[in-house]
């Protein structure tokens, strides 16, 4: 007897996971070198990113309700895109569905479905802001930028390297340790992204928000993220929404929202777990590094480097 349920039809996510687990066994065989590819001085993976689909999204046309969310990698990104589908569900009536993967992943393609999605549409992307698809800038749309410590960063970026088949594994913390000091790691430096950022943190379109404060308070937080947006959540769904994307909550549904690389999407989300791996040398090379780069920057007191990275 044939069945009378309807299949869930396959969303651009699911493609883009599927995709992944095509090249996986290729990209295994590949050296470091051969799964990256520079564009405009900066390394990115060549099995989900290249230079066709940069140069696509430059052509799309920003929209007023746009919510835009930038990050460096294992800043957040996917925790904060959950969080604002949820409030998508209860201010728009939508269901969250996660439809496309980062802004700049995938296929040139991908285009065209971006621009038939319904409003308000969410994107999230890891670019450095002057490769952003200059109709958000000429626009000012409303860009939420997520910070995170750079040594927890670090630690939350080598495991997933070493964990995801189409990026470069390490054999050790110390080699990788040189290389995301030395921008020889996807996206570049921590510390270049950041400045790229830094320049524009007091424009009324770009909202600037550490991942630390989500976690310390995400009532709080969230409710200025949602008054950013210029969104309205009852304190009661404020409630529901915590409970549904806390991090213990998203990681145990992680195998729905993105398949097998759940778990690697989702690893541990905690403040101060680079102890585990940093050196006591190690801490004071990326201390003099902030040192460098962004004491005395807005972003370097946003990040309230003594408090959350200091042994």
């Amino acid at each position: 007897m044939m069945s009378t349920l309807k299949q869930k039809p396959r969303t651009e996510r699911d493609k883009f996971l599927e995709a992944i687990v095509k090249v996986a066994g290729d990209a295994s065989k590949k050296s470091a070198e051969e799964l990256l590819f520079r564009y405009k001085g900066v390394l990115y993976p060549i099995y989900i990113c290249s230079e066709a689909t940069f140069q696509a999204v430059q052509s799309l046309e920003a929209r007023e309700d746009d919510m835009f969310i930038a990050t460096y990698p294992k800043c957040g990104t996917n925790w904060i895109t959950q969080v604002l589908h949820e409030v998508v569900y209860f201010t728009h009536n939508r269901e969250p569905l996660l439809e496309d993967a980062m802004l700049e992943f995938g296929e040139p393609e991908k285009v065209e479905s971006i621009t038939r999605q319904a409003s308000p549409r969410i994107f999230s992307t890891h670019l450095y802001y002057n490769d952003m698809p200059k109709s958000f800038i000429e626009n000012k749309s409303k860009i939420l930028w997520i910070l995170r410590n750079p040594k927890d960063t670090a630690v939350s970026f080598y495991h997933f390297c070493n964990n995801n088949p189409i990026l470069p594994t390490y054999h050790s913390w110390d080699s990788f340790f040189q290389d995301y000091m030395n921008a020889k790691v996807c996206y570049g430096s921590y510390f270049d992204h950041a400045l790229s950022w830094n320049e524009h943190i007091d424009e009324e379109n770009i909202m600037a928000v550490t991942f630390e404060e989500i976690k310390e308070d995400f009532a709080k937080q969230l409710k200025k993220i949602c008054k950013f947006f210029g969104l309205h959540l009852t304190n009661e769904q404020i409630n529901k929404i915590e409970n549904k994307t806390t991090f213990k909550s998203m990681k145990e549904k992680s195998n729905e929202t993105h398949g097998e690389f759940g778990d690697l999407m989702f690893r541990k989300g905690e403040i101060g777990d680079w102890r585990s791996l940093f050196t006591e040398e190690q801490s004071r090379e990326m201390d003099a590094k902030f040192e460098e780069r962004l004491a005395g920057t807005k972003v370097g007191k946003k990040l309230n480097y003594n408090k959350y990275c200091k042994f």
